[in-house]
């Protein structure tokens, strides 16, 4: 059903019956996950006992299974029933798949705003003109953006002006469902080579394309490009040799750069703010000689810019419908407060088919990931690693290739969607790899209609007047803090519900957690709420519980009856101790609950006695250490990620031997109780597979060379954090073998006076935060050392009072940050930066650009470059 339902979605808007048709199968399919869910705990929890005890429980619910069973018989036949109408009005094939945006897209003069920088090095690259194209040694350009960005208003402007310099010239639109026969055909045509095109086999067109490009200088254009097969497929067909070619292919994917040549690329951004307004007022004010906005009207045009975000077809039709309006600010106040409800469909219809067209080529899962990502407040900032765990509870994540997690398919999901331009990039880590994202909002708001529209889920702010209507939505996004509508809304069949508001009435909450039987996921992330309402401990199809940054102080015994809990979200609350029940949770696959101290630092939780009958936790963070515990925790050999607080000294053998069986480990965090308890960690071995290290704790100084010479194995180690560890000059040294750095963080962990970094050293570390060094008043970088080093911070430094040795190697240093080292060094770089002379310190720094000084005791904080 799932697979008929992505196929039929491509076209059910080519008629009314087929949309109706396509509704009714979607609700089928609905009522059949539900009747599964409920099944399948069921049947769980009477396979639970003795024989006796088992019998007992299946009498107990010979009402439910009679229930159950008659329910899919209905279901059947409103199946049967579907499927006879189906034959009587079967879906023609007629597909609006296939109307593509090459219909939406023409150049227009008023469109040509902020495309002037990427205008004259697209023409440089295509005409050979300057040492753009020489830098790039290609004849293929990829010009990529999200929807509506402009790539082929760009494209088809530099094309309009260039091609008459060129023998020949072809311009096609690529299909998302293209043929390699037919796409040569039109390339065919477009190059007006005469050929019978109907008769001709695919090597002989292929060659008849090859044979007539020969000896010609020429240029093609691929508009629309999706699939990163394409140019291998058919690159054999363009000559290269004796003749000039050149090659331009647009794309809301950066992954069709994946040719075995290189290409010159250009990446299309949203418009900055001055050329947002360019554009809206050529295309609001068309008819007025000057093209500018009235001052009565200039509060309310920023606001229409402000809800385009930059994305130029929004603000092109946004511009187009209101100059259609008289230009009153009563008109164009009415437009604005109809903007959000209108905007998906009549507002931009253009980027609507656009990013319906991007939606049809998803698949099934993939495309609930995207509308998952719509339910969040505009421009929310979705973390990886949250977002892939409720896209995996949510049962969007399924195995297709047995080599790899669910996890790593989550993540191939996330850099798919950033590659279609559907989710923009906000932050990277050090090792450049995606932290998090956001979704335009004008992207946003077309994704929240065919949320919609598809009864996937609905956004509820408690503003609405009336009752709301949850109108058979499976997921709420609730975004005020009112939920008194939404508690008589009578949401029976709800299978997420995402709170973003900070307060939030527990009372009314109650009735919607006690009428969703079959919630999956609950997230309350950010609510101020103390205690758990009852009914959440009935959820028995729960599979994700957030509760992290509450105020949560106790977890129930009762949490032990949510026995499809897989993840288990407390991460900054308040609790300190978590129930006994809570190893009862065999399906636990995460589990984060700490608090933090007044200080900052993370303090753990107590877990009950157990934790072995865990087996299948991935992650836990982060426990109170006991010998008990630690005798526990060996046994889950799954951990990705564990972190343990309270470490005392004589723990050392026993946390040793449990870390030592923890094979996949990929994060570890080790913190003692105060900076005086001694690690002795000389018997542990860490897994090669480890990516992040934090010890925080006092290194044994006898054995501390061998320790660091001991992880020379780790060559996926990125992370490496230190914390009181009592480091000197010469164990210094010994970390040098971990080359694979990218970031070191010393926290009041290097006690010496002076710190080297030699040639060849930390090769690839971009960040170095050095803190709490009383001491440190000399540092040496030899050239060659550090290489990719990007942010270089020192703080609490009180004896450096000169800049490093050597800091202008560090070519690719871009941040300096000196906080509360020597009042001397910070006066001298203050005033040499306000010398009309050229002093040492300042040319060995001129290569940075963001040198930023502070002292805290006199509240000083200035950026010197």
């Amino acid at each position: 059903m799932r697979a008929y339902l992505q196929e039929v979605e491509r076209f059910k808007d080519t008629d009314r019956a087929t949309a109706i048709f396509v509704g009714e199968i979607r609700g089928l399919a609905f009522q059949i996950e539900d009747v599964v869910d409920e099944f399948t705990y069921k049947l769980q929890y009477c396979k639970n006992g003795g024989f006796c005890g088992r019998m007992k429980k299946r009498l107990k619910h010979i009402k439910t299974w009679h229930r159950l069973a008659a329910k899919l018989q209905d279901i059947e036949a409103q199946l049967q029933d579907a499927n006879r109408r189906k034959r009587d009005y079967a879906v023609t094939g007629r597909s609006s798949s296939k109307l593509t945006n090459q219909a939406l897209h023409f150049t227009r003069d008023e469109d040509l705003v902020g495309i002037e920088e990427n205008k004259e090095l697209l023409i440089r690259w295509l005409t050979g003109a300057g040492d753009g194209l020489e830098q790039s040694n290609s004849n293929v350009t990829l010009v990529w953006g999200m929807p509506g960005v402009g790539k082929t208003t760009l494209v088809d402007h530099v094309y309009n002006t260039v091609k008459e310099d060129f023998d020949a010239a072809a311009w096609v639109t690529v299909s998302e469902s293209y043929r390699t026969e037919d796409l040569l055909k039109k390339i065919a045509a477009r190059f007006g080579i005469t050929v019978d095109v109907s008769h001709i086999e695919m090597r002989g067109l292929a060659k008849s394309i090859y044979q007539y490009l020969q000896g010609k200088k020429y240029i093609l254009v691929l508009d629309d490009v999706w699939a990163e097969r394409l140019w291998l497929e058919i690159r054999d067909v363009f000559p290269t040799s004796n003749c000039t070619a050149r090659i331009v292919m647009t794309s809301r994917k950066q992954t069709v750069l994946a040719t075995r040549e290189s290409a010159c690329a250009i990446h299309l951004e949203p418009l900055q703010a001055h050329h947002s307004w360019v554009l809206f007022c050529k295309g609001a004010f068309w008819n007025a000689n000057d093209k500018k906005c009235p001052l009565e009207l200039q509060e309310l045009a920023q606001k229409f810019i402000a809800k385009c975000q930059g994305l130029p077809i929004a603000i092109a039709c946004i511009g187009r419908l209101l100059s259609c309006k008289p230009q009153n600010s009563a008109e164009w106040e009415d437009v604005y407060r109809c903007l959000d409800s209108q905007f998906a469909k009549d507002v931009i219809p253009d980027a609507h088919l656009i990013l319906k067209v991007s939606l049809e080529d998803l698949q099934y899962d993939l495309k609930n990931c995207f509308l998952h990502c719509a339910l969040s407040p505009k421009d929310y900032v979705l973390k990886r690693r949250k977002t892939m765990r409720q896209w995996i509870t949510a049962g969007f994540i399924t195995k297709k290739d047995e080599s790899k997690t669910l996890e790593e398919v989550a993540e191939g999901y996330l850099a798919e969607l950033v590659n279609r331009s559907l989710l923009q990039v906000v932050e990277r880590n050090y090792a450049g790899r995606l932290q998090k994202c956001r979704m335009h909002d004008v992207i946003r708001l077309l994704a929240l209609n065919k949320a919609k529209e598809e009864c996937f889920g609905k956004v509820y702010d408690g503003s609405s007047a009336g009752v709301f209507s949850v109108e058979g939505a499976r997921r709420i996004s609730v975004q005020g803090g009112n939920l008194k509508q939404l508690s008589q809304s009578g949401a029976t069949r709800l299978h997420a519900l995402h709170v973003f508001g900070r307060y939030i009435d527990v009372h009314f909450l109650k009735p919607i957690l006690a009428s969703s039987s079959l919630l999956s996921t609950l997230d309350l992330q950010g609510t101020h709420i103390k205690m758990l309402p009852n009914e959440v401990f009935n959820l028995f199809n729960l599979h994700y519980l957030g509760i992290r940054h509450t105020k949560i102080e106790i977890l129930p015994d009762a949490v032990g009856r949510l026995q499809n809990l897989e993840v288990l979200d407390a991460y900054d609350s308040k609790l300190i101790c978590l129930p006994k029940s809570v190893v009862k949770l065999q399906n636990l696959r995460y589990m984060y609950a700490c608090t933090f101290s007044i200080l900052g630092s993370i303090v753990g939780v107590k877990v009950p006695r157990g934790m072995q009958h865990l087996a299948g936790l991935w992650a836990l963070q982060s426990i109170k250490a006991t010998p008990d515990i630690l005798g526990e925790v060996k046994a889950l050999t799954k951990l990705r990620t564990f972190s343990v607080c309270n470490v005392r000294g004589e723990y050392s053998a026993d946390l040793s031997n449990a870390i030592t069986r923890m094979s996949h480990l990929v994060h570890l965090e080790i913190n003692t109780t105060d900076e005086s308890e001694v690690l002795r960690l000389e018997g542990l071995y860490l897994p090669p597979t480890l990516y992040v290290l934090s010890l925080g704790g006092q290194l044994e100084k006898a054995s501390m060379p061998r320790l660091f010479s001991s992880w020379s194995h780790l060559r996926s180690l990125t992370n490496l954090n230190l914390g009181f560890s009592t480091i000197d000059e010469e164990t210094f040294s010994c970390l040098h073998v971990l080359s694979g750095l990218r970031f070191l963080v010393l926290r009041k962990a290097f006690e010496g006076k002076r710190l080297d970094f030699y040639t060849g050293s930390f090769p690839k570390l971009s960040r170095l935060w050095i803190y709490d060094a009383p001491q440190l008043n000399q540092i040496g970088i030899a050239e060659g050392a550090m290489q990719d080093l990007a942010e270089l911070v020192f703080r609490d430094c009180p004896e450096l009072k000169f800049l490093p040795d050597g800091i202008e190697h560090l070519a690719a240093l871009g941040k300096l940050f000196l906080q509360d080292t020597s009042e001397e060094l910070i006066e001298k770089l203050r005033k040499n930066r306000d010398s009309n002379e050229c002093s040492d310190d300042s040319m060995k720094i001129s290569h940075i650009r963001n040198v930023t000084v502070e002292l805290t005791r006199i509240g000083l904080v200035e950026r010197i470059r």
